[in-house]
């Protein structure tokens, strides 16, 4: 009998923002790992650190943002690595960011996007990360989240 191992050392987060009164996120082009694919904020947990420290520590480096807020989302993505022949299991960050911020890529990705959920589940590659899109739109935009999410990351 064979066991697959499930590991949880990385981190996935959602920045959204409202801008002009519509509900937008931020995905990335990827330049290395998935190369060309559009993508959330997502990192390895560093030695040390908890889940959300690498979540703010992830936004920081792949686009120089801070959030405004930052909540636990709530909801994992899971997906097999066949390379590792492993089970990925990133916690869920939201972090709503102010709409006046300006977006500063590091190399890990060529491009960047604020758009519509709507638009994101087009462009994302694949049913975890349109899963988590979903429940990030439902929850944290057209709902307020519960309190008892949010993060305390002063």
């Amino acid at each position: 009998m064979h066991n697959i191992p499930i590991r949880c050392n990385a981190i996935s987060l959602v920045a959204v923002r409202v801008l002009n009164g519509v509900n937008e996120v931020l995905l990335l082009r990827r330049t290395r790992s998935l190369r060309g694919e559009w993508c959330q904020v997502a990192g390895a947990i560093e030695s040390g650190e908890t889940a959300w420290q690498a979540a703010v520590r992830e936004l920081a480096e792949e686009t120089g943002l801070a959030p405004t807020s930052l909540f636990v989302g709530d909801i994992c993505e899971q997906f097999y690595e066949a390379q590792h022949d492993a089970i990925s299991v990133l916690p869920v960050f939201v972090a709503y960011i102010d709409p006046a911020a300006s977006v500063r890529l590091n190399p890990e990705h060529s491009e960047y996007r604020w758009v519509s959920f709507d638009e994101a589940e087009g462009m994302v590659p694949f049913a975890g990360q349109r899963k988590v899109l979903r429940h990030v739109e439902a929850e944290f935009m057209i709902r307020l989240p519960s309190q008892h999410l949010k993060l305390d990351v002063a």
